[in-house]
């Protein structure tokens, strides 16, 4: 394992983006994402993917030098076209765009056609927290998951992000709806580690703990079975509809994974509740959830995000372990 700080991952990052067509704004900006994502933690959505994302560009599926497009304003909601623009700079943009309407009428709602991945989706809940927003954000993706009952992948695991602002750290949950992502399969497997839990199917039809077996049978258990497959479907319908994109099923006619759609909702929370009342509901929740004994001994009860900023603090002091074959691929491309 290499020990990187951050300040050098973002570095290299940025050069690399520099490199393959960003703008000087636009390179500090992605880079920034992907190395925040991988100071979190989410090494499988920041540096062990950047090259995958520097290909999508270099094989002609994300555009560089494009802006997004208001197609739609309805009031407090707007439709925009992503123009397959880099998935990472899109999405903060809609984050943003759906702030600043909460900002004015205390909600916006923003839903983007022609997106392309946007990474850590938790990337955005943060960034809507920290201007004190409230967010629900949503993206479907290609056909990777079967639905509950169904033998082939038929729907996406379509991730689902909830934030809420906390001056002691906020709440925020960012979910695949399936049991484990992908990203944290593929960490797995680089790290020749098991699923703490089954997570899916292998080729003879059995629950399996197998990251690898998973993978290559494309068979996830969505998360709490019928429900999370229920609910891929509906995160599917609502990012279709409302953004007037391409769906799952259009998505999976295409040979890689690009032109998503996606929606991002904000609310003001000062403009819900005041700052006071805010604060009081939030740490009411929080106290109840973290007042009880872990169910293990030396454990610990947490709420969702928690772990992220331990894991920020002891990689911003201590350094981040990258493995050695990603972080000498990346410095062997700037070099």
């Amino acid at each position: 394992m290499a020990i990187v700080t951050h300040e050098r991952l973002l570095e290299v990052l940025k050069q690399l983006l520099s490199d393959t067509g960003f703008s000087e704004s636009e390179a500090a900006l992605c880079a920034k994402i992907f190395a925040d994502s991988t100071v979190d933690g989410y090494h499988s959505h920041g540096v062990n993917r950047f090259e995958a994302f520097l290909s999508t560009i270099t094989d002609g599926y994300v555009q560089l030098g494009v802006k997004p497009e208001r197609e739609l304003a309805l009031g407090s909601f707007e439709r925009w076209n992503g123009k397959l623009g880099p998935g990472p700079l899109i999405a903060d943009f809609c984050t943003k765009r759906a702030i600043a309407l909460a900002k004015e009428s205390g909600m916006g709602c923003v839903a983007l056609q022609n997106g392309s991945h946007w990474m850590r989706g938790g990337t955005y809940g943060w960034q809507a927290a920290e201007a004190g927003c409230i967010a629900l954000c949503f993206t479907n993706t290609c056909p990777n998951m079967p639905s509950w009952g169904a033998k082939e992948a038929n729907t996406g695991n379509n991730p689902v992000i909830v934030s809420v602002p906390r001056a002691e750290g906020h709440i925020v949950l960012d979910m695949a709806l399936s049991q484990f992502s992908y990203g944290k399969m593929e960490r797995l497997v680089l790290n020749g580690e098991a699923l703490p839990f089954p997570g899916g199917y292998n080729a003879e039809g059995e629950l399996t703990n197998d990251p690898k077996a998973i993978l290559d049978s494309q068979r996830l258990l969505p998360t709490g079975y019928w429900k999370g497959s229920g609910l891929s479907i509906l995160v599917d319908l609502l990012v279709t509809l409302l953004s007037s994109g391409r769906s799952t099923a259009k998505i999976g006619e295409m040979e890689v994974e690009y032109g998503l759609s996606q929606v991002f909702i904000c609310f003001d929370a000062k403009q819900m509740n005041g700052e006071g009342r805010h604060k009081a509901l939030v740490d009411e929740i929080i106290r109840h959830v973290m007042n009880v004994a872990p169910a293990k001994e030396g454990g610990s009860v947490d709420y969702p995000g928690s772990r992220t900023v331990k894991r920020r603090e002891k990689h911003m002091k201590e350094g981040i372990p990258i493995h050695d074959e990603v972080w000498d691929a990346l410095l062997e491309r700037v070099s």
